[in-house]
């Protein structure tokens, strides 16, 4: 895997994304080069022909990450690539008349543009398909071994199995020839089974629950020295999903960490970007402001901003604000999580919160320093008091300024329950571990995603 802004990626997404910038940048060269006269080197070198190319490239490639194509985990079969494959295609085809139409001397050479398109249709197709193939074949997937019974070592199998682009194929336990007194025996006669395997073994992921007693040190050892590769489960979570896993986390894999380094100088680099970031979007919105407070004005009987006690960093309180979105009445009974559907949204209110312009007043709320513009999201006291009896290590995440969007907030949808709030704790221990300035400007570009697609939103 390789690691980028603090964050891993598979060897064969990044290799999909290297492969594809020649690709769709040589299919509007060959239009340029055919099309374009018989000097094609003037339009691309005195006519800003290849800056043109370069552009459309960076579009390209954008429309693909929206549309989930370098996230295979997003995608339920093959015949779903091909489809937004085309929708990515289609949705080219309107930026560029939008280009052309905002800026008609974009366009050079008679039907460069057109060509290029129905070449770049083509190639994609085909260098995808070529690509799928080879990544499936099985002297290029990795075999790998999970160690260990129970949820946790289940629940890896079924990750490593829905995620393609990892390029691991798991062994089943079924494969192992271990001779019947030994099945009720401990971990060892599966790694006494796994080595003597006439197929080959790439690597062995421990997965067991309980170490204590039923770790095979002396056989883990062994297939080490024999050219194994050894992984923990909780490490290689890690890197594949992009979380802290709380199964299995121990208090001395905490302690005994490169990460959680949140130093002076980090924190302020991270306090000035959030301001200029804030203020900036702040002034963008500007416009927008009252149309906003006059349509929540005349939605429903209320306030316009909503007001709430929240807890920032090291557990200091702070009041967020908001447009409302809900009944003034809704937390008569109570305070409670939003949930899917919930009748106290005005209809108005769903509109804001699926669009994400509720938050906008909370830029404030970062111009004042009692929030970052990218953070854990902030929660409220009566929450933050009972999950952290529920959930162990929950006060780390109030170990940074909470934010607007987060790590959590792109990577999991809205948590409404324990369970899911334990999930989400799982995200922003990642982040708080693995924080720094690239992680943020990463989550700012993916938020824009998440906005657009409508995650997340309750």
């Amino acid at each position: 895997m390789i690691r980028l802004f603090n964050v891993y990626y598979s060897t064969r997404t990044v290799i999909r994304v290297l492969g594809e910038v020649p690709i769709v940048a040589g299919s509007f060269l060959i239009a340029a080069f055919f099309l374009s006269g018989p000097e094609p080197s003037i339009p691309l070198l005195y006519e800003n022909g290849l800056l043109k190319i370069v552009t459309l490239t960076v579009f390209t490639l954008l429309l693909t990450y929206y549309f989930d194509l370098y996230e295979p985990q997003h995608i339920s079969g093959g015949w779903e690539i091909y489809f937004r494959m085309l929708l990515v295609l289609s949705a080219l085809s309107f930026v560029l008349a939008a280009l052309l139409y905002w800026d008609p001397e974009f366009a050079f050479g008679s039907d460069v543009f057109v060509v290029g398109v129905a070449i770049l249709a083509v190639t994609l197709l085909i260098w995808r398909s070529i690509y799928e193939w080879v990544c499936n074949l099985p002297a290029l997937r990795e075999r790998v071994y999970v160690l260990g019974r129970g949820n946790r070592a289940d629940s890896l199998i079924e990750m490593l199995r829905k995620r393609r682009d990892a390029g691991m194929e798991v062994i089943s336990r079924d494969s192992l020839a271990i001779p019947l007194e030994d099945h009720a025996g401990s971990f060892s006669a599966e790694l006494r089974a796994l080595s003597s395997l006439n197929t080959r073994v790439d690597r062995v992921i421990v997965a067991i629950d309980e170490r204590r007693g039923s770790m095979p040190l002396h056989e883990l050892l062994g297939l080490r020295y024999k050219g194994f590769l050894i992984d923990d489960a909780n490490t290689l979570i890690e890197r594949l999903e992009g979380k802290l896993p709380l199964d299995g986390l121990m208090p001395s894999s905490l302690i005994f960490t490169d990460g959680f380094k949140i130093g002076t100088g980090k924190l302020f680099a991270r306090r000035l970007v959030s301001f200029g970031v804030s203020l900036t979007a702040l002034l963008l919105c500007l416009p927008f402001i009252p149309i906003i407070m006059l349509a929540v004005w005349l939605s429903s009987p209320g306030p316009i901003f909503f007001r709430q006690t929240r807890v920032g960093r090291h557990g200091r309180t702070f009041s967020v604000i908001k447009f409302r979105t809900m009944r003034e009445d809704a937390e008569s009974d109570g305070a409670a999580w939003a949930s899917e559907n919930d009748s106290r949204v005005t209809r108005l209110g769903k509109f804001l919160r699926r669009s994400r312009l509720d938050e906008i007043p909370q830029m404030w709320n970062v111009l004042k320093g009692d929030m970052g513009f990218v953070g854990p999201r902030p929660e409220r006291p009566e929450f933050v008091e009972w999950l952290s009896k529920e959930i162990p290590f929950y006060e780390l995440r109030h170990m940074v300024r909470p934010g607007i969007t987060g790590w959590a907030q792109v990577r999991y949808h809205y948590g409404a329950s324990l369970e899911e709030a334990k999930r989400k704790l799982e995200y922003d221990l990642y982040y708080v571990k693995r924080l720094s300035l690239g992680l943020d400007l990463l989550i700012m570009f993916e938020t824009i995603k998440t906005i657009m697609l409508g995650r997340g939103a309750r």
